[in-house]
């Protein structure tokens, strides 16, 4: 880690929605010395910023450049429709794409929903923003469908939303430019992955043990368990078979190839 990226900090895009506050909250403990700013974005801009060096990460929705992104997507989120509470569609518990085909669908400039046709009767105009469609709804004109937070994002006492099971779902995922994968980069990618605070560290100081010792080398032995093992290790001499040179025979045994130890002579009277 270089003094400029310390004294620079990390900067963190994310578009609405997204709460990156657990992750966050992790950051601040591994590297209090390094401040983390947020860089708020808005959906269909959160992949050009990036490429413009405008943060170093970004917490968005894809699809983006791959080309000059790298990207590891997180999860993905249930799509909704958000109605009025008195509207027919409330009385189900889920609505279907087809259930849309009579109604006007709004589709603000940020949509965030990859439509290959999209559902429902077309409004007039398309609102500025989801914040605009939303308040367009609210006065009881036409529906909107949108990522699940975002309907909760933009919550109101008068309107509900249902889940859409068919309909295209957002995904959102962590990104950043390839070529400035900085090791502060590299932290938070292992934040966001769950890593533990030693485990990226814990391969690199087990590969540099290995290098420098020698893998499954045993340790060094004081001079009193050398001559302990010493002992221990020397092979047990096998006694001699029975008639083999250089066995001794078994006194007073017969057979077994030896000779009985002859007495002394009694002394005569």
């Amino acid at each position: 880690m270089t003094e400029n990226q310390v004294t620079d900090g990390f900067r963190l895009a994310y578009v609405p929605g997204v709460t990156p506050g657990k992750w966050i909250r992790v950051w601040e403990e591994r590297l209090p010395q390094v401040p983390i700013s947020l860089v708020p974005v808005a959906a269909p801009e959160g992949g050009q910023l990036l490429k413009d060096g405008a943060a170093d990460a970004g917490l968005i929705r894809l699809p983006v450049d791959r080309t000059v992104l790298s990207a590891i997507p997180l999860y993905t989120e249930t799509t909704v429709v958000v109605l009025p509470k008195e509207h027919l569609l409330t009385a189900a518990d889920e609505v279907l794409v087809d259930d849309l085909a009579d109604e006007v669908i709004w589709h603000p400039q940020d949509e965030t929903i990859e439509w290959p046709t999209r559902p429902g009767l077309p409004g007039l105009e398309r609102p500025a923003s989801t914040a605009d469609a939303i308040e367009v709804v609210a006065a009881g004109v036409g529906l909107l469908v949108l990522p699940q937070s975002l309907a909760r994002l933009h919550h109101r006492r008068d309107l509900t939303f249902r889940p859409m099971p068919d309909a295209p779902q957002s995904q959102v995922a962590l990104c950043w430019p390839e070529a400035r994968t900085t090791d502060l980069v590299e932290e938070f990618i292992g934040i966001v992955r769950g890593r533990t605070v030693n485990s990226s560290r814990g391969s690199a100081q087990t590969g540099q043990s290995d290098r420098k010792g020698g893998a499954g080398r045993e340790p060094a032995r004081t001079g009193q368990q050398a001559k302990s093992a010493k002992r221990t290790e020397q092979p047990k001499k096998k006694p001699a078979a029975p008639g083999a040179r250089g066995a001794r025979p078994r006194p007073g045994g017969s057979g077994s190839g030896g000779t009985a130890k002859k007495g002394k002579p009694r002394r005569r009277s």
